[in-house]
This record gives structure tokens, C-alpha cells and sequence, in this order.
């Protein structure tokens, strides 16, 4: 009825990309940011893309695509700390500008669901499986309960419990296992559903029972590639007899 294995006890849902439309207002914001960041230093400086977007920044901690993206064009920033503006050219810096940008666009037209995905959630629930939302995002909690769906969630791990449980991020899995203890299940009991590169990358690290990729952006032999078991579209497809 889920399109899973019959051995899997937990779903393990990252949230950008796949619950949620949000995957579309961290990239502009992401864009936005990194763009005006690169034209300061060098007016022809080549513009943020999709494609880095994917490959460097998509489902990791912050201040991770802010590093691992200005080390794709050479640059290393000082750290700084998290007390710095958001017009330092500190990591800590770039990274606040970006999640300022975020929060204006969220807060001005609020979250938008993936009907299909919300339907397959249920669904889960209903089928008696544990749940979990597993995100980068600092402002899980907010996302959840703006897109209506805290009720079919039973635990959360996000960057703020990431950060007080010192997990490491994506594409390590470390965040993805402290979501399966919490609902005590093992990695081969659960499965993981995730859009970006660096989250099914997490998932076959992990070695979860299945992993679940998300193709919202037409990189589907690239999840494939990074240990995805299937790849779908939306994630009702998979509630559609096979």
C-alpha cells in the first residue's frame, strides 16, 4: 500500500523538497544571497545556479553550504560568530542573510504543502508506522505547524536538535539514526525520503532499510546514483498499485 518493504517499522521524512514547497524559497533566498555576495567581490563573478544549488547547499546545515559553496569558486571566509550582521563577510555572516530572507518570504506568504506528499503522511499514519521530520532547517518546528501537519509527526529532528546533540549534517546520517532511536527503530527498520543529494547520500550511509528519492527539480539519475532505491516524483506515487 506505501510501495515499501515489508520490514519497514518507521518513515523518516526530510522536509524541503518533500513535505513542503519551501525547497523553492531557500534556493531564491540562496540565490539571492550568494549572488550579491560574489558581485561585491567581482562584478563578472559567474551567478549562483540550480545546479550548485543541488550539488552544494540542498539539505545541508546552513554554515555547510555556506562553506562548501564559496570553496566550489575558491574562496574561504572567516567563521565569525553568530552574533555577526548579515552584511559581514564572515560565514556566519552570508549564513544569517540567507535565513533572513527565508523568514520575510515565509512570513508574507506562509508554507505551501505537496497535496501528494501530505496524503502519503497520512497514509503512513494510518497504516500505524512511526514518523519523523529529519531537516537542516533551524525553523523545523515553525515549517511544521504553518503547513498544518504537526499531528501526523511524532518526532523532529531539526538543526536546532542537531546543534544541542552536536549531530553532524548531511550527507553524514547522524541526524537521520537520532530520529530512528527516538522512535526506537533500527536503521533497517526505517526508511528515508529525501529530494537533495547530500540526504540520500545520508541514507544509504546510514544504512536505512530503504531510501526514498524525490525528484523535484529533474535530477532523478543523480538521486538514483547517490544510493536512492527508487526515485519518484511525488510521493503519492507511491500509494499507486505496482
Amino acid at each position: 500500500m506505501l510501495g515499501l518493504p515489508g520490514s519497514i517499522r518507521a518513515c523518516l521524512f526530510d522536509l524541503d523538497g518533500v513535505l513542503t514547497r519551501t525547497a523553492t524559497v531557500h534556493m531564491a533566498a540562496w540565490k539571492r544571497t550568494f549572488d550579491e555576495f560574489l558581485r561585491a567581490r567581482d562584478p563578472g563573478a559567474r551567478e549562483f545556479t540550480q545546479e550548485d544549488y543541488n550539488r552544494y547547499v540542498d539539505g545541508k546545515p546552513r554554515l555547510d553550504g555556506v562553506r562548501d559553496f564559496l570553496a566550489s569558486r575558491g574562496i574561504t571566509l572567516p567563521e565569525g560568530t553568530p552574533d555577526d550582521p548579515p552584511d559581514a563577510a564572515t560565514v556566519h555572516g552570508v549564513g544569517l542573510r540567507k535565513n533572513q530572507l527565508v523568514l520575510a518570504e515565509l512570513a508574507e506568504h506562509g508554507v505551501e504543502v505537496y497535496p501528494g506528499s501530505v496524503r502519503y503522511l497520512r497514509a503512513v499514519k494510518e497504516a500505524g508506522l512511526a514518523t519523523a521530520v529529519v531537516t537542516a532547517s533551524r525553523n523545523g518546528r515553525q515549517v511544521i505547524e504553518a503547513g498544518g501537519f504537526a499531528d501526523l509527526v511524532d518526532t523532529r529532528v531539526d538543526g536546532e536538535v542537531a546543534a544541542t546533540q552536536g549531530l553532524r549534517g548531511k550527507p553524514a546520517p547522524d541526524t537521520f539514526l537520532a530520529a530512528a532511536r527516538a522512535l526506537g527503530v533500527p536503521p533497517d527498520g526505517a526508511v528515508v525520503y529525501e529530494d537533495a543529494l547530500a540526504g540520500v547520500a545520508a541514507g544509504r550511509a546510514g544504512s536505512f532499510g530503504y531510501v526514498v528519492g524525490v525528484d523535484r527539480v529533474g535530477h532523478a539519475d543523480e538521486l538514483a546514483a547517490a544510493g536512492a532505491d527508487v526515485v519518484v516524483q511525488d510521493l503519492a506515487e507511491l500509494l499507486e498499485p505496482r
